[in-house]
């Protein structure tokens, strides 16, 4: 009954195929690319179901005409893949169609050696579940490719894609499933040989549907992200295969040997799928090689656009500073677990900025030399690290690389970020995990990508210079009405002590009347004298001043309020406004005081440096944190004291600046703090006036002289 049925079945089948071949040839659209294998593989699949009917599908006859319906359906899935016409698509499905065709070709010399009537009844099983297998993996491979062109297809093409593609997935689906059975039980099932015509026929039906619902041009996009989809489950395909291949291997040996050769097949296989498929590095490796050989281009730019623009501009809060997410943004592109921004100080050469996933290495200060970053400037040039450890060089770039650069291995490029031809820093990137040279697109797109970043941090920039902007002028506003008011005040205090100076009648009473009077005269006038100059603006004051005598007249000045340590000897003069000086001091110092506890020192120190001269405020309070000190300490309205303006340290710096001078700080936090403030010794200054006086020049050599001696001493 089961043979009546399957014969009944197949040649419905067959006549199905040859009706829907006519129905393609005269009313099918000529324009897809896919007619001709479609109508060659219906047609070759007719004559399969005829020799199937005929014969039985057993046959060596019947099995290759099945090996040629599954070539003939290849064709015809490559074909679809054609539609878009671009070599794109192309180029993604050729190595799989390529590994389905070698497997069709292998069935047709299992077919020859194990089928033939000489050969015996083990090699003829031996070559039954050989071909099973075969059909197995062909149907995997199908299916996959069926799941790519029909998830990276547009949705107008979905529309058309649908019956064919129902269609095929259908016939490979079936044959998947009716050779896996097979293969286990050692042979088809009567039922499902019949029920295979059945489905041939509705395969045909369906095609046919397909070509009258089809229309003009197909397009085919193919995702990458599709792609790695369909290169895991090849690999999952593979793996089942193997593991099919493993234990029928396994089973040939018999007792305890067979259970010792599966149970170690199962250890290994287990081993493999959870040691090296699940690992990043092969992933990385896996990705790698999709897009070096599937892919015209190396990025999909599309998609790394989109990333890129949702990492760099996604709010803050919880999510990275700008900077992080600047670094975070270009590394992402490249696939670079980790790195750094180096961003211009006030000199122009580049200090470290910000980090992303790279503490362990350390970055001096300053990271890069002033040569090299005003190449990185003038050239837009992106350096590829590897070729600068190797002396090569485009524009003499490779010799300005600085040593720590070199040394570590792990940095792999440096991206510069120019806004309107001016540098607003550069990125180094961590290399990859699986290691790769710098080509054309990575050169491109970093390219792009950094001139993005850098208009992102140029636009902070500038938001932060406008708010400070904004709150000092506040500050001034304020400030000015402070000064009317000290202002009216004087005149108040100088038009009584006038009055006093008439009126009084007790002499000892004026007398002392007139001394309070005059005092607090002076001071409200040296205090709208210091507030008019507020900022840190060069009065072009310059004196000889000599910090030892400074340093211990403000050493014992606060030693009332908290314990103060005062070190130096000799003499060390130098030029500056001793006001100015002396205010900034006091700035240092009392923060050094609010920073320590009540039993810590401040210490401070003075020493001669022959050329300049300075003085060290150090103390063991809490300290700061060197992100803080890089970004924050200097900025006016930020500070770690609670209620504190955060204007001392700003205006100590100015000042000092305006002196020719300079304030260097250290600090650690649970460790404290040391501010160190150098300035031009008196003798410099002299030596340096004497250029253009020659007199001058043996007096200054004199002052020099005595300088070094009161040092020694």
């Amino acid at each position: 009954m089961s043979g009546v049925f399957a014969f009944i079945a197949f040649a419905v089948a067959a006549l199905a195929c040859v009706l829907a071949a006519i129905w393609i040839a005269r009313s099918g659209k000529r324009d897809r690319s896919d007619r001709n294998a479609t109508l060659a593989a219906l047609s070759v699949t007719a004559l399969w179901c005829l020799a199937v009917a005929a014969v039985g599908g057993d046959r060596a006859i019947a099995l290759f005409a099945e090996t040629a319906r599954d070539l003939a359906w290849t064709m015809v899935l490559f074909r679809l893949f054609a539609n878009d016409g671009r070599d794109a698509s192309l180029q993604l499905v050729r190595p799989v169609i390529g590994a389905l065709v070698l497997v069709q070709f292998l069935q047709l010399v299992v077919i020859l050696i194990g089928l033939d009537g000489g050969a015996g009844r083990d090699a003829a099983r031996t070559a039954f579940e050989t071909l099973a297998l075969f059909h197995i993996l062909v149907a995997v491979g199908a299916l996959v490719l069926l799941h790519n062109l029909y998830a990276g297809a547009a949705d107008m093409s979905r529309r058309l894609l649908a019956w064919s593609a129902g269609a095929l997935t259908l016939f490979w689906g079936f044959e998947l499933n009716f050779h896996t059975v097979a293969y286990l039980g050692g042979g088809a099932l009567a039922e499902l040989n019949g029920l295979r015509g059945l489905v041939t026929a509705g395969v045909a039906c369906a095609v046919a549907v397909g070509f009258a619902r089809s229309g003009g041009e197909l397009t085919f996009r193919p995702s990458r992200a599709v792609t790695f989809q369909l290169l895991s489950l090849v690999l999952i395909g593979g793996y089942f295969a193997a593991m099919v291949l493993l234990s029928g291997w396994a089973a040939r040996f018999s007792g305890d040997l067979g259970r010792i050769t599966q149970v170690g097949c199962l250890l290994a296989a287990a081993a493999f799928a959870v040691l090296w498929l699940p690992s990043q590095r092969f992933r990385d490796w896996l990705r790698v090689m999709a897009t070096k050989h599937l892919f015209k281009h190396r990025y999909d730019y599309r998609s790394e656009w989109i990333r890129f623009t949702d990492t760099i501009g996604r709010p803050t809060r919880g999510e990275g500073s700008l900077s992080e997410r600047a670094i975070q943004s270009l590394a992402d592109i490249t696939d670079s677990p980790c790195g750094l921004l180096l961003v211009p100080d006030e000199d122009g050469a580049l200090t470290l900025g910000a980090r992303w996933r790279w503490p362990q290495i350390e970055v001096p200060a300053p990271a890069m030399p002033l040569e090299l970053a005003r190449l990185l400037e003038r050239e837009g040039l992106i350096v590829d690290l590897d070729e600068s450890r190797k002396g090569i060089s485009h524009h003499g770039e490779a010799q300005m690389v600085p040593a720590w650069l070199r040394d570590q291995t792990h940095g792999w490029a440096a991206v510069p970020l120019n806004h309107h031809d001016r540098l607003v820093g550069v990125i180094i990137l961590g290399r990859p995990p699986v290691h790769r040279g710098l080509d054309w697109e990575d050169f491109d797109l970093l390219g792009v990508a950094g001139k993005q970043v850098a208009s992102y941090l140029a636009e902070q920039a500038g938001q932060e210079a406008l708010e400070e902007a904004r709150r000092f002028d506040e500050f001034n506003r304020r400030m000015a009405f402070v000064m009317h008011d000290i202002k009216n005040l004087s005149s108040q205090m100088a038009l009584l002590l006038a009055n006093a100076e008439r009126h009084a009648d007790n002499p000892e009473f004026r007398k002392d009347m007139l001394i309070t009077l005059r005092n607090s005269s002076d001071k409200l006038n040296a205090l709208l004298a210091r507030l008019g100059r507020y900022g840190g603006a060069d009065t072009g004051r310059r004196e000889r001043v000599d910090l030892v005598d400074l340093g211990r007249m403000l050493a014992k000045r606060f030693a009332p309020s908290h314990p103060v340590k005062f070190s130096g000897s000799g003499r060390c003069p130098v030029q500056a406004d001793r006001e100015c000086l002396e205010q900034a001091l006091v700035h240092l110092i009392q923060n050094a005081i609010d920073a320590s506890a009540a039993d810590k020192p401040v210490e401070i120190e003075v020493r001669n440096e022959g050329l300049r001269g300075a003085i060290v405020i150090a103390d063991e309070g809490s300290g700061m944190s060197a992100p803080f000190v890089r970004n924050e300490l200097f900025k006016p309205f930020v500070s770690t004291k609670d209620g504190g303006f955060g204007i001392g340290a700003h205006e100590a710096r100015v000042m000092i600046r305006a002196m020719g001078g300079r304030l260097d700080v250290e600090s650690r936090e649970g460790f404290g703090s040391r501010f160190s403030i150098s300035l031009p010794s008196d003798a410099a200054e002299k030596l340096l006036a004497a250029r253009s006086d020659p007199v001058l020049i043996e007096t200054a050599g004199h002052s020099a002289s005595h300088a070094r001696k009161n040092e020694v001493a």
